[in-house]
């Protein structure tokens, strides 16, 4: 419940409980805090075997913590009666963007090396000249750290 509190936490928490409470009271407020959580654990404990016997024995095996969504999908992971594990393994984003980002810079590449020079006719290509527009809709060049 409280695992992400560290020792100098716990030493503030002390501190400022002597403080606040002083030490002849704090027996008595830690004594009811654990009383009130006790029952805090024992209602918790009564819903949740009111909520099985409500359920029937077609839920015997049902555990609340598998309604936490991270709980859910791990246990489904690992019982892989759908194949979650062959479409995970077999779908690789890192390649499938390499692969992407790869053919349109091939594609930047053949077009500015296109675009900035002219076929004169006889085989040469001539640097100094721009060619001039065919009609055709020129896309702006795609930026994939942008999208």
């Amino acid at each position: 419940m409280f695992n992400d509190i560290g020792p100098l936490e716990v030493v503030t928490i002390v501190v400022l409980a002597v403080l606040v409470f002083g030490p002849d009271k704090l027996p008595k407020v830690i004594q009811d805090v654990m009383r009130t959580v006790r029952k805090i654990r024992e209602f918790s404990e009564s819903a949740k075997a009111d909520i099985r016997s409500e359920l029937g024995p077609d839920f015997k095996d049902f555990e609340f913590e598998d309604l936490n969504p991270k709980a859910f999908i791990r246990k489904q992971l690992d019982n892989d009666e759908l194949g979650l594990k062959e479409i995970r393994n077999g779908f690789d984003l890192k390649k499938e963007m390499a692969e992407v980002t790869d053919a349109v810079h091939s594609r930047d590449t053949e077009t500015s090396a296109s675009g900035s020079a002219v076929s004169t006719g006889d085989g040469r290509i001539d640097m100094t000249k721009k060619p001039e527009e065919s009609g055709k809709d020129d896309r702006p060049p795609f930026d994939a750290d942008a999208t």
